[in-house]
């Protein structure tokens, strides 16, 4: 079942175009990966998705509701959650209070403190820390867990890796296949190519603000990605919406 649809989606940094006329559409339960050098428009992509970014033109349709003129917060309401670059943890609050804050107002659903610990080990023991004092990994695993706490159906991680020792990247990216074992959907940035393709269903390629490449990671290449990757010429690849 298709549960998120982006059609011609176009978005603005000022007079900068960021996003240029993306179509799109993500299955429920389907990990879908955006690729891309830095400003190809992937954060902006998912910023916008999430009503963080107006929409210069397109739109957005969720389980068959069209977000045009919804909020930010109204879309959480709605199930979708977005960690964003930077973590943007409440530093003096706990590792359990972070996660406290988002259980507050959650949708009804399977996650709670319990369900998400248990998905995270690795916070167990931390719950008590603040944030503050985390590591970059420990920080990047309780952003994911507090977006898991309001029970989204559809979960954006925004840099999934970036700036993260490679032992902090493998923990993440254990407690990623959980969620994907688990049936979650999610939609992930990642400039970690290997990650990416290790962990998706599906992979989109940005190159300025457009969509270079579109496949089921099963049936593209790593060089074909990497070509797309760089706007070099490359084999074709069957297109997927």
């Amino acid at each position: 079942m298709t549960l998120l649809e982006v059609e011609n989606l176009a978005a603005r940094h000022g007079l900068l175009q960021a996003v240029r006329g993306v179509s799109f559409t993500v299955d429920q339960g389907e990990i879908l990966a955006i690729v891309g050098a830095n400003g190809a428009g992937k954060s902006t992509l998912l910023r916008t998705i999430a009503g963080a970014h107006p929409a210069a033109q397109g739109g957005v349709r969720f389980d068959g509701t069209d977000l045009a003129g919804v909020p930010a917060h109204k879309r959480v309401g709605l199930g979708i959650a977005l960690v964003p670059e930077g973590r943007k943890l409440f530093g003096e609050l706990t590792v359990e209070e972070n996660l406290a804050v988002a259980g507050r107002r959650s949708r009804p659903g399977p996650w709670d403190l319990k369900a998400v610990l248990d998905a995270f080990p690795m916070l167990e023991p931390l719950r008590g820390h603040r944030a503050s004092s985390l590591s970059g990994g420990q920080q990047q695993a309780t952003s994911i867990a507090r977006a898991l706490m309001t029970n989204p159906r559809l979960l954006l991680i925004d840099e999934v890796s970036l700036g993260l020792a490679p032992v902090a990247v493998d923990a993440v990216y254990e407690s990623v296949r959980t969620l994907k074992d688990a049936g979650a959907t999610l939609l992930i940035v990642e400039q970690d190519l290997g990650r990416a393709l290790s962990v998706a269903d599906r992979v989109l390629c940005f190159l300025e603000g457009r969509i270079a490449l579109s496949a089921p990671t099963g049936e593209v290449t790593r060089e074909q990605v990497t070509a797309a990757y760089f706007g070099l010429d490359r084999p074709s690849v069957p297109e997927q919406t």
